[in-house]
């Protein structure tokens, strides 16, 4: 199992092009790793925001939010920070696991994603545009493998930096939660 700790927020509509902007500057420094476009499929559980299960690139993934922590705020960002622990399982027969398999049964659903990353000393900073349902949505996260202390100072240095150079819509509280939630507010959409 794999523990992390995560901040996203997910915002409606097309990625407006000043955020788009600011995520390739520069300024924000780490390592700018080049867009992935790729469609993943998510098992829609109503009101289960806790527990997210999706097959991607060939194998199932399991996250199961451990701990709600703390809100962070820093001038115009502010979000809720989550403990998660993911189980990756893979079939080397390449057999299992399969889209076609699920995805005629309306309890699946696709999401089409390109994400963008830039990796820090153990931290990632992610923007992502999403598809659901021919609707747009993005998404900006935080996310650092690992919960020890150190981990935790890493992702508040990360949040601050955000927080002094963030200049696109104001990233409320309201819109942070994980995946398992957004695709719930995405499917009523």
């Amino acid at each position: 199992m794999l523990n992390s700790l995560e901040l996203r927020w997910f915002i409606s509509g097309e990625l407006p092009s000043e955020v788009s902007s600011w995520f390739e500057r520069d300024k924000l420094g780490g390592q700018l790793q080049a867009p992935e476009t790729r469609e993943d499929v998510y098992l829609y559980v109503p009101e289960c925001e806790y527990m997210g299960l999706k097959l991607r690139q060939g194998r199932l993934e399991i996250k199961w939010r451990q701990a709600e922590l703390e809100s962070l705020r820093f001038e115009r960002v502010e979000g809720k920070l989550e403990k998660w622990g993911k189980w990756l399982c893979e079939d080397p027969t390449t057999e299992s696991f399969q889209p076609k398999h699920v995805l005629s049964q309306k309890s699946w659903v696709r999401i089409g994603k390109v994400r963008s990353q830039r990796l820090y000393d153990g931290c990632a900073l992610e923007l992502t545009q999403l598809t659901i349902q021919n609707n747009a949505w993005w998404s900006l996260a935080l996310e650092t493998f690992g919960t020890e202390p150190q981990k935790m100072d890493k992702l508040q240095s990360l949040f601050e930096l955000i927080g002094t150079t963030y200049t696109g819509l104001q990233l409320k509280v309201q819109k942070s939660y994980a995946y398992p939630k957004w695709i719930e507010i995405a499917m009523r959409h």
